[in-house]
């Protein structure tokens, strides 16, 4: 059994108990967190905590996860772009169009999947269906992402994440002009209207910040480097839309169109959003060691941004 210590900020307090717990542990549902209250799992303070109990600034919340049960998704022999790998954790860099886990309609060809292929044990604490995962990366999203292999790493690396210590930096390419320090805080919480959206309409929306540290401006469009301190879902696509600056070809937040000049016409065979997961660095949950990873464009981005900037070369009169 695992204990998992918590300190409520600021930005949770009020919240209630099972919420909070949802958001912040991760690979845990509310339903899952329910359970490990009901069974008595889990206290604030010194006192046993209620689903409905609200917890405040600077409570502690200690949560005893129990010894991972046998993970039910069924090993797949899919290749993997392992980026680094020990025994404690192993580094991906995801292919787009890959989901990270099993769910609804995603039963299969995840990477939890070609993961359980690929090592031998991951750890428990993600429950069944997410062994191992301590981060997600969007389905149409390449990129790093680091995964557990014990308990012990999962329970150090979901710590890093919660208290915002892990340094994430991805590459997107987005609409209009855009300029580098920009800084967006906006918070993030599921669309009201459409659920398979977020937004910043959402009663239960959290803080996220996102800024942009670098540029490369093209005519129509600017490449972008990206680093966030938060972690929401679609945080990246939802704050650049959210100032008019859609990520190229994500058709959920606006980023896609039809009709574009000549030299932007490379965009049309794009396939998803052009966003990528460049970089990420964390402390190795045992050593001690600063870890730091990159990967490139994959080819499709890359072939994309290439032609883009051919045809905007300037040209000589011959």
């Amino acid at each position: 059994m695992g204990r998992v210590e918590l300190a409520v900020t600021e930005e949770y307090a009020g919240e209630r108990l099972d919420r909070f717990l949802a958001t912040v542990l991760p690979g845990h549902s509310r339903s899952q967190i329910q359970r490990l209250i009901k069974d008595g799992l889990v206290q604030v303070g010194p006192r046993t905590g209620r689903a409905n109990a609200s917890v405040r600034t600077g409570d502690t919340v200690i949560v005893d996860v129990p010894a991972p049960t046998a993970a039910e998704p069924a090993a797949e022999d899919i290749p993997l772009d392992i980026a680094y790998e020990d025994p404690h954790l192993i580094v991906v860099n995801k292919a787009a169009g890959m989901v990270v886990h099993p769910a609804a309609g995603h039963a299969s060809g995840t990477l939890v999947n070609a993961l359980l292929h690929h090592v031998e044990d991951l750890s428990g604490i993600g429950g069944e269906l997410r062994p191992g995962i301590v981060h997600r990366l969007d389905r149409g999203t390449s990129g790093l992402i680091v995964v557990a292999k014990h308990d012990r790493a999962h329970e150090s690396l979901a710590r890093q994440f919660h208290d915002r210590e892990v340094e994430k930096e991805y590459l997107a390419l987005v609409w209009g002009v855009v300029q580098a320090g920009r800084r967006i805080e906006a918070p993030i919480g599921r669309d009201p209207v459409n659920r398979q959206k977020m937004s910043a309409r959402s009663r239960r929306a959290r803080t996220a910040v996102t800024r942009i540290t670098r540029v490369q401006h093209l005519k129509g469009v600017t490449l972008t480097q990206i680093a966030i301190h938060t972690g929401r879902t679609h945080q990246i696509r939802v704050h650049l839309s959210g100032i008019g600056h859609p990520i190229v070809g994500d058709a959920l937040y606006g980023g896609s169109r039809r009709r574009m000049p000549a030299d932007l016409r490379p965009i049309l065979r794009l396939e998803r959003p052009f966003l990528h997961a460049a970089r990420l660095a964390f402390t190795h949950p045992i050593d001690g060691r600063r870890l730091e990873f990159t990967a490139a464009l994959p080819r499709d981005l890359q072939t994309v941004l290439d032609e883009i900037v051919q045809l905007q070369e300037p040209r000589g009169d011959g």
